[in-house]
């Protein structure tokens, strides 16, 4: 028998104080533990009066998996119930509305759906390194933090590499939320962490028009996605800049191969809109052609799902690579090397992503000058001397940022973007030793010591040599 929630209700030492919502396979409570200040909520599957069994192995998934999160992108998990007498699972409360708030105020300015657009990106990057796929990205399953940070709640149709996979063994059919399910969960395929990449994409385009890109469709109408392209968003609302059509319509493709590698890279264009490769996905402004249709109309006929999880796969092949580059006199061999050594890497890393960057060293005290002699940006000239450093590189155009990055302090400035950007993997050069190094400390050892990922330090033959006299 199970019991009657009710305001002021003890369970296991927590007490329920208010009913906040109920939804198709759970309420939510907000509630309290003696003793301890943290703002709780408890989640209850529905099991009263219904035969369906969904909502217990929903729950059954989370709670498998909820323990096995952390960050700041995940609420905490404090505690579980068993199915006897009540389940229910406790956790962290997140403060303030999900997303599914500003549902009423559509479409919103373009500049902030970037905003939202990167930080749920970044959240899902978060959550695919711990090897988990969200497979419901929508608006009521993201919340945001008072620091800024998006929350993804609700968990219930997840999927983690290392655990059974309890709704594809229990049951033959698609699990989501319908308006934003990725073709390959059509195919009841839950294995590829680029579904929650098209739900981001579906849900930028919703903000961004008003208008979800595949309507609310019910049975096999679903399946339509598959090979029915979505309205160009910019058909719908001009004042989406062509950079940004490129990038949601990217998302948004059939093939998961079309799509972003990884969500850090879908990120990092958000953040970089100048640095975005635009195809013709960025002026187009009608659906495709009918034969293009009918093409992927008979690939769909024979499209099979994955047969094993590859989370961790996708992510190795696509890792996000900084490479910085020094631009001073006399670096040309270093330079050299650092290319060399990263044509290597890119025969290995088929969908590796590059940041070449460079960093203009500012003075802490006097006044800085940002122009040559002739009145030239700084700026913009090491920024073209690394397009030109990275043109001989064998990469796609899409697959290269450019950054000059304007700092006091060049090794703090290269693990900032580091950090901010889920880079992968660094490549710095390095000189000779020198006292003047030596006494002071050089921006490799500082990058080696404190960079968040692996760092690869590249010296010349000449460098390697011990220090003439």
């Amino acid at each position: 028998m199970r019991l009657r929630l009710e305001p002021g209700m003890a369970i296991d030492g927590f007490a329920l104080r208010e009913h906040l919502s109920t939804g198709g396979m759970a309420q939510i409570w907000s509630a309290e533990r003696e003793d301890d200040p943290t703002p709780l909520v408890m989640k209850f599957p529905m099991l009263i009066d219904s035969d369906d069994p969904i909502p217990i192995v929903c729950f059954e998934t989370e709670q498998m998996i909820m323990p096995r999160l952390s960050g700041p992108h995940v609420p905490r998990f404090i505690v579980a119930g068993a199915l006897d007498p009540q389940p229910y699972i406790a956790m962290e409360r997140i403060p303030g509305p999900s997303l599914k708030a500003r549902l009423s105020d559509v479409p919103l300015p373009w500049n902030e759906v970037v905003l939202i657009g990167a930080k749920v990106a970044r959240a899902l990057h978060d959550l695919h390194l711990q090897k988990v796929i969200h497979l419901d990205v929508k608006p009521s399953n993201v919340m945001f933090r008072e620091t800024g940070e998006a929350v993804l709640v609700d968990f219930g149709f997840a999927r983690h590499e290392q655990l059974p996979d309890l709704l594809a063994e229990e049951f033959r059919e698609p699990f989501g939320t319908a308006p934003y399910m990725a073709p390959e969960q059509v195919l009841e395929d839950r294995a590829d962490p680029r579904s929650d990449l098209f739900a981001l994409g579906v849900m930028m385009y919703f903000f961004i028009t008003g208008e979800r890109p595949f309507g609310t469709p019910k049975g096999g109408q679903i399946r339509r996605r598959l090979w029915r392209d979505p309205v160009p968003p910019r058909a719908l609302s001009p004042e989406c800049p062509p950079w940004l059509q490129e990038i949601v319509l990217r998302c948004l493709e059939v093939d998961p191969n079309d799509r972003y590698a990884t969500a850090a890279q879908l990120a990092l264009d958000l953040e970089n809109p100048d640095q975005v490769t635009l195809t013709e996905r960025a002026e187009r402004l009608e659906r495709d052609s009918g034969m293009k249709t009918f093409r992927r109309w008979l690939k769909a006929r024979r499209a099979q799902p994955l047969e094993t999880p590859n989370i961790v796969r996708q992510l190795s092949q696509a890792p996000i690579i900084l490479v910085a580059i020094d631009l001073s006199p006399g670096s040309e061999d270093l330079n050299e090397a650092q290319r060399v050594l990263l044509g290597r890497i890119l025969s290995m890393e088929t969908e590796a992503r590059v940041a070449c960057v460079n960093v203009l060293r500012l003075s802490r005290l006097a006044v800085d000058v940002l122009e040559d002699e002739e009145g030239r940006s700084l700026h913009v000239q090491r920024l073209i001397q690394l397009r030109h450093w990275g043109a001989g590189l064998e990469i796609p155009k899409e697959r290269i940022t450019y950054s000059v990055l304007e700092a006091t302090d060049p090794a703090a400035a290269l693990i900032d973007y580091a950090r901010h950007n889920n880079v992968d993997h660094i490549v710095v050069g390095a000189r000779a030793s020198s006292a003047f190094r030596r006494y002071l400390g050089s921006v490799s050892s500082r990058v080696v010591a404190e960079a968040p990922c692996s760092v690869t330090v590249v010296r010349t033959p000449r460098d390697r040599r011990p220090e003439e006299e």
